[in-house]
């Protein structure tokens, strides 16, 4: 299959294109610079120049393939409203060129705005009054797709740490965050809960998604479904040589910010069915153990730094 992915670059796209490659399919690899361009070559796809705003890229990256993998986002958090209304646009871009042809779009969406405090699945509403809801709306575009331009569009909704070497997301900003402020920090008495993904588990999921992905239907990339943030911020503050202390929302809000309520979220997410219906066994390293193995050494320290 020759498959078209956004975002193939970045983190989680440089593996998914290596898991889609070593499983005989072809990559054209959309690329907005020449160092993205030589990324997807070097991992053995073909760049596609564009970006999430070109949508005449888009549309003919779409065309060419048998298949759309988007995981490119504008991860600019103080304007989400614009970003989600792109992330639309593209969608619908692509959409439009693969209507009527039964391919398969898989998008990446996230779990953070699921309803907190309790387990949920994947037939779990999205929370359409939280902070980040918008974002939910580009799922909503593709069930809707689903239906009306007979494309078989999924959603995969990924764990807050999509962890492994090279991350660069929430667990480094975390780390980041300590060393500049002296200390680890977590809300209350740490019990809320993350659920978390290796990268490498998250791409063999979006690989089988797209191969054997049912239309409307949500994923969710989960290898572990709740881990207690205090464990988190204890193993950090171990390998730092810092004091984890406990601080109330509007404490740990004036010390760290916007991570304040993300730390503070409780997200138990199972991904049972995801496991039953695509036959998905996460195999990778856990995410403590990935933390404890490869977030300290010497050599990961200048890449979660930079």
């Amino acid at each position: 299959m020759r498959v078209f992915v956004t975002g193939a670059a970045g983190f989680i796209g440089r593996a998914v294109v290596q898991e889609l490659i070593n499983h005989g399919h072809q990559v054209l690899g959309l690329a907005r610079s020449d160092a993205s361009a030589e990324l997807i070559t070097k991992a053995g796809g073909l760049p596609h120049r564009g970006d999430l705003e070109d949508l005449e890229s888009l549309k003919s990256g779409a065309r060419a393939a048998d298949g759309v993998i988007h995981l490119a986002f504008v991860h600019d958090f103080s304007n989400m409203a614009k970003c989600t209304a792109i992330d639309r646009a593209a969608i619908e871009a692509m959409g439009e060129a693969m209507a009527g042809t039964g391919k398969p779009l898989v998008i990446a969406s996230g779990i953070l705005f699921l309803p907190k405090g309790k387990l949920t699945t994947e037939d779990t509403e999205p929370d359409r009054n939280h902070p980040f809801a918008e974002r939910g709306l580009s799922a909503d575009l593709v069930y809707q797709l689903s239906k009306e331009k007979n494309i078989r569009g999924s959603v995969i909704r990924l764990s807050p740490t999509v962890h492994g070497k090279e991350d660069k997301g929430f667990i480094p900003a975390l780390i980041n965050l300590a060393r500049q402020k002296g200390f680890v920090t977590y809300v209350g008495d740490g019990s809320a809960r993350w659920p978390a993904v290796h990268r490498l588990d998250a791409a063999v999921l979006f690989r089988l998604a797209l191969e054997k992905g049912t239309a409307g239907a949500t994923y969710h990339a989960v290898a572990e479904q709740a881990i207690p943030i205090k464990d988190i911020m204890t193993v950090i503050g171990k390998h730092l040589q810092l004091p984890v202390e406990s601080k109330s929302l509007n404490e740990a809000a004036e010390a760290i910010g916007f991570f304040a309520h993300v730390i503070s979220s409780d997200n138990p997410t199972s991904s049972d069915k995801t496991q039953k219906e695509l036959g998905w066994h996460p195999s990778q390293p856990k995410l403590l153990d990935d933390i404890e193995a490869n977030y300290f050494s010497s050599e990961s320290k200048a890449k979660y730094s930079s």
